[in-house]
């Protein structure tokens, strides 16, 4: 079973960075900024976020933990930026990681769906190559990634979703989210990160004070 579950901030953080590092490489990796935005991309994204930076911060910090994000410093510029590391960690081939990548943005949707709007990311010869792409992420031994949800009342295709929030649960009207994320045990260890990010803006706050005497 994967041992990893994160939050739906967590994956929206890792989406864009998928997303980017594939679609703009020119730009990537990302600034804190660049970042938020793309998180809060109003096109390709549903459900559509209004995360603060602060969010972000938290999320890449829990994610750096987990070794899926990592700490960028280019040569003659002083702004921090981040990328990913989920290709490397779970070893995903290029479908794989168009696949996953569309449900974290984008959440449940049918393989027809997936192909058409995965196209930017990665290619697919055919439907047939979905399939198999979505049974592979389904039966890894270090797995599943991918869960095969029920067939909506009126529609033809069933949906996937992603296992990386836990359990997905589907409601009477169809909607699918995280039947439970477990973050609770984790209150002190968030507080602390809090803390931590207070802290840093704080000092960065005094070496802006500094710098402009």
């Amino acid at each position: 079973m994967m041992n990893i579950i994160i939050t739906p901030v967590e994956v929206r953080v890792l989406g864009a960075l998928i997303e980017k590092d594939v679609t703009t490489p020119e730009y990537y990796p990302l600034s804190l900024n660049s970042l938020t935005n793309a998180c809060n991309q109003k096109s390709n994204r549903d459900p559509v976020m209004g995360v603060d930076e602060e969010s972000v911060i938290l999320a890449l910090d829990r994610l750096r933990q987990r070794k899926l994000v990592f700490e960028a410093h280019t040569a003659g510029s002083r702004v921090l930026k981040y990328g990913h590391r989920v290709k490397e960690v779970f070893d995903f081939s290029p479908q794989e990681i168009g696949v996953l990548c569309e449900l974290f943005l984008r959440g449940p949707q049918t393989p027809g769906e997936i192909r058409a709007r995965a196209a930017r990311l990665c290619p697919f010869k055919d439907l047939a190559e979905v399939d198999a792409t979505l049974a592979r992420l389904m039966e890894r031994e270090d797995g599943p990634f991918v869960v095969k949800l029920p067939r909506q009342r009126g529609c033809k295709e069933c949906r996937y979703a992603h296992l990386f929030c836990g359990e997905v649960k589907v409601d009477e009207a169809g909607k699918a989210g995280p039947a439970g994320i477990a973050v609770g045990a984790n209150d002190e260890r968030i507080a602390a990160l809090e803390k931590k990010v207070e802290t840093l803006r704080a000092e960065l706050d005094e070496l802006k004070k500094i710098q402009t005497l």
